[in-house]
């Protein structure tokens, strides 16, 4: 499964209504489970961004659509990027000629 960081930021809707972000959290891990993902971490985070959650979807557009999905509740924006363990990060290197 490809890895992914995703960093989340709240929209003045989702701070407006800060007090239902746990249930929300909740809501989104179930809904990206029910899409064939895995969510390995959440944290709440000082800074730019208000949280970042560490996931495993099978490909890439599994984890777009999730992104879409997320932005479409007007909670937050989302700023996701795949992640490559060191052995995918040898494999890449290794191609470099």
């Amino acid at each position: 499964m490809a890895k992914y960081v995703t960093l989340y930021k709240f929209t003045d809707q989702g701070i407006r209504d800060i007090k239902r972000s746990p249930e929300r959290v909740r809501a989104a891990t179930d809904a990206w489970e029910a899409m064939g993902g895995k969510i390995l971490g959440v944290y709440s985070t000082q800074g730019p961004y208000d949280f970042v959650a560490i996931s495993e979807a099978d490909d890439d557009e599994s984890a777009a659509a999730f992104a879409l999905f997320m932005g479409s509740q007007g909670n937050v924006t989302t700023l996701t990027m795949r992640a490559f363990d060191p052995e995918e990060h040898a494999r890449i290197i290794s191609k470099i000629r």
